[in-house]
């Protein structure tokens, strides 16, 4: 299935291809306060319909991930890494209005502790 997602303001707009039932709670210092519900999806299944200078990025602890937000109002929409695979993204599925959130599996991950 095609979603389309962005930031609250509309200035970071993408379309990611995914089957979304379960996503990750996660209790890191990054996720515990910006309430993210994520979903990993290969990095070319996310496609960028704004230019990727709309863009702020977060690094912190290891700097393995950027976490990308929206300078204007402040929304995470998704963030982007290398997994075991090769490179992921981590949508934020709060960020896909066509998701119903109830639906969903939810598995917590202590990555207070990583």
């Amino acid at each position: 299935m095609i979603y389309s997602g962005s930031c609250h303001c509309g200035a970071i707009a993408f379309e990611v291809e995914a089957e979304i039932t379960e996503v990750m709670d996660c209790n890191c210092s990054m996720c515990r306060r910006r309430g993210a519900l994520l979903a990993f999806v290969p990095r070319d299944r996310l496609v960028l319909s704004t230019p990727p200078e709309s863009l702020s990025t977060y690094r912190f602890n290891k700097r393995a991930l950027s976490h990308h937000f929206c300078a204007t109002c402040g929304i995470a929409p998704f963030g982007e890494g290398e997994g075991k695979d090769g490179p992921m993204a981590a949508v934020n599925v709060r960020c896909l209005p066509d998701v119903d959130l109830e639906a969903l599996s939810i598995v917590k991950v202590d990555g207070k502790r990583f």
